[in-house]
């Protein structure tokens, strides 16, 4: 299996204005080689191949030792492979009849990283019980080594990465496959996601929604009106737009915060979640919810639990949302209701419960969890490709006599 981890890089000043030297020779060999690319079409009507323009490359470095020469040779191809995978990927979707999106001129502030493969120009080095990274031209700069390397795991690739002046490493990591998949000892829990209740779980538990873009819309207000008085490109408007960046990154960083922590407690406590197979496309295509539906990050949430349930050995289900809400997690009647009606009254067993519990009792009932494979959609569970079995919605009401209640919760 592969992870990536994150670790912050503390630069001296001189190191630092290398390293954005090193990123401005990395930017122009990427606009160089779009234009030679450009240009040869023009002429001949004949593409240039990867092959061809690192030949090309290789030499231009070799003849400006102190400019394109001061880049590791790995870094420009990965530079030049990243271009030939910007033109593969526009064919494929010019082919598919998609949006093609062809490959664009970088400037200054949308080229932001540089590839190194692991001991060739760049090393994790520890010395006095403190890590540093050494980079080739740079040396070694200081690293907040806030989380070591798991046992057995094997660097395979480093990007280098500058975001809102500050500098990141990425290690991508193969970790060895562990030999026995361990069983957890926890409950199943099932989970309705939405908006008003960020999560709803069977058991009765409610998560608020802590709204973090919301909350932060008035100081952005101030900063974006702050830029927008600004000539554009003068270091006053540069120091503004700085400003607005650095206030999204923030706000960016308590989602994701959030997000790490809840997935964490979920797969450790329980070996099952059954979630709902939800589009999240029809929440961003809304104009009233895509604010919220955004600003909730719901499939960063379900990003974050597929890989730490495959190592926390929890088994993760997606059913199929049709009628979770409308059926009575009690009796299995269907109650018809609003969107607007956030309370859950059953007319035929009196059963009364918070809507969004209601539907994550009825995620977990026993027709749900038969009318699914064990694996999301994409890649899930212990990192097998399986794909989710959705039930017929026009089905589900006739199946209702048959819903089974979740009486580990205490659902009576």
């Amino acid at each position: 299996m592969f992870r990536t981890y994150k670790y912050r890089l503390y630069p001296t000043r001189v190191q630092e204005k290398t390293l954005d030297f090193l990123l401005m020779q990395g930017r122009l060999i990427y606009n160089d080689a779009l234009e030679q690319r450009l240009k040869v079409y023009r002429e001949t009507g004949e593409s240039v191949s990867y092959p061809q323009q690192w030949a090309h490359f290789r030499d231009l470095r070799h003849a400006h030792p102190d400019t394109l020469g001061r880049l590791n040779a790995t870094s420009v191809q990965q530079i030049l492979r990243r271009l030939d995978k910007a033109f593969k990927a526009f064919f494929r979707r010019l082919k598919a009849g998609e949006k093609p999106g062809f490959p664009r001129f970088k400037g200054c502030n949308r080229f932001n990283s540089l590839e190194y493969r692991y001991g060739d120009g760049c090393k994790l080095r520890f010395s006095g019980g403190r890590a540093r990274f050494y980079v080739q031209n740079v040396g070694e700069i200081k690293v907040k080594y806030h989380r070591p390397l798991p046992e057995g795991a094997q660097i395979k690739h480093v990007i280098l990465k500058r975001r809102n002046r500050r500098w990141y490493i990425c290690l991508m990591l193969e970790l060895p496959e562990p030999a026995v998949i361990k069983e957890h000892p926890g409950p199943a829990v099932g989970i309705d996601v939405g908006l008003h209740h960020l999560l709803a779980l069977s058991n009765g538990e409610t998560v608020d929604n802590p709204r973090w873009l919301r909350r932060s819309l008035a100081k952005l207000r101030v900063a974006q009106r702050r830029m927008a008085r600004r000539l554009k490109g003068s270091r006053g408007w540069r120091e503004a737009a700085y400003q607005v960046a650095r206030l999204h990154e923030r706000i960016a960083h308590q989602r994701r915060d959030f997000w790490h922590k809840f997935t964490r407690k979920l797969v450790d406590t329980y070996s099952l979640v059954v979630l709902e197979d939800l589009n999240l496309a029809f929440m961003t295509a809304n104009s009233h919810l895509a604010l919220s539906a955004h600003d909730a990050g719901l499939a960063e949430f379900r990003q974050l639990l597929a890989y730490k349930a495959e190592s926390a050995g929890t088994r993760v289900v997606f059913v199929n949302p049709a009628f979770t809400s409308q059926l009575c997690s009690f009796c299995g009647a269907v109650v018809v209701k609003d969107l607007s009606v956030r309370v859950h009254e059953c007319s035929f067993c009196g059963y009364t419960a918070d809507r969004d519990v209601n539907a994550a009792r009825n995620i977990l009932s026993s027709v749900a969890v038969k009318s699914a494979w064990t694996g999301p959609p994409g890649v899930l569970g212990h990192g097998v490709a399986v794909p989710v079995q959705r039930a017929s919605p026009g089905k589900l009401p006739a199946l209702a006599g048959r819903v089974v209640t979740c009486a580990p919760f205490g659902v009576k």
